[in-house]
């Protein structure tokens, strides 16, 4: 399970915003998911319908927990890769997780994976850390390492009562504000689409920076298909999606 830092040939040096602190970040999401962070995880592993001898990728990957419980559902005979552009995550996840289980530090739009070599791929809470222009390259990315037939599951936060709305704001500004600070704003485009709306519309409201809905569109014209939308019982929204055989 050692750490492998290499590089892709075609190598962004955007990174966008990185979170640096695994064990702080554990025990932000059990507060923000009242101590059933593991709930959650196991609802996002069964939605992303991974089987027995599966190969299976969580992009941002953070401190490994949703790799941890995929690895699980894949079995001695599957295999789990978890890739994060932090540092300390990759070493956090390394030393916490099974022999299943590997770890590599690169962004989500820099992947060295083979193409054609997942059934599924994940990527919770962590696309509106990519800089925006990097977003999709991002998901192409995804769909080239994927095999045909493969899943994606997109997920983040979404408000289902005033609490959560309100945390989640604040969430999203502290992102924005991050991001900005180091050069990567987001700036809202035609693939930002929510049902038809264009979110260029709503740049100034946070909620837009997390809704994985706007992704839609986009994975459309990257090739996807079969797009399904749910609110899991927690304040998460997930998106999945399939490329055609």
């Amino acid at each position: 399970m050692a750490r492998n830092e290499q590089g892709s040939t075609a190598e962004s040096t955007a990174v966008g915003g990185l979170i640096t602190w695994p064990r702080r970040y554990n025990l932000l999401t059990d507060v923000f998911f009242l101590g059933r962070t593991g709930r959650l995880i196991a609802e996002l592993a069964d939605a992303g319908g991974v089987r027995s001898g599966d190969h299976a990728v969580d992009i941002g990957c953070g401190p490994g927990r949703l790799v941890r419980e995929l690895s699980t559902r894949v079995g001695p005979h599957g295999r789990v890769v978890g890739i994060d552009p932090s540092a300390p995550m990759i070493d956090y996840a390394t030393a916490h997780s099974p022999a299943n289980c590997r770890f590599e530090l690169a962004p989500a739009q820099s992947l060295t994976q083979p193409d054609a070599a997942f059934d599924v791929a994940t990527c919770t809470f962590a696309m509106h850390h990519i800089p925006e222009a990097e977003r999709e390259r991002a998901l192409r990315q995804i769909f080239r390492i994927l095999r045909p037939g493969g899943r994606l599951l997109l997920a983040d936060a979404t408000p289902t009562s005033g609490f959560s709305s309100a945390a989640i704001r604040f969430m999203a500004r502290v992102s924005a504000r991050r991001h900005g600070r180091g050069g990567a704003a987001h700036s809202h485009h035609a693939h930002d689409e929510v049902h038809g709306h264009d979110y260029s519309a709503n740049a100034n409201d946070p909620l837009a920076t997390v809704n994985v809905q706007r992704y839609r569109k986009v994975l459309s014209d990257i090739g996807f298909t079969d797009f399904e939308y749910r609110t899991s019982r927690f304040p998460v929204g997930i998106l999945t999606a399939v490329k055609p055989a």
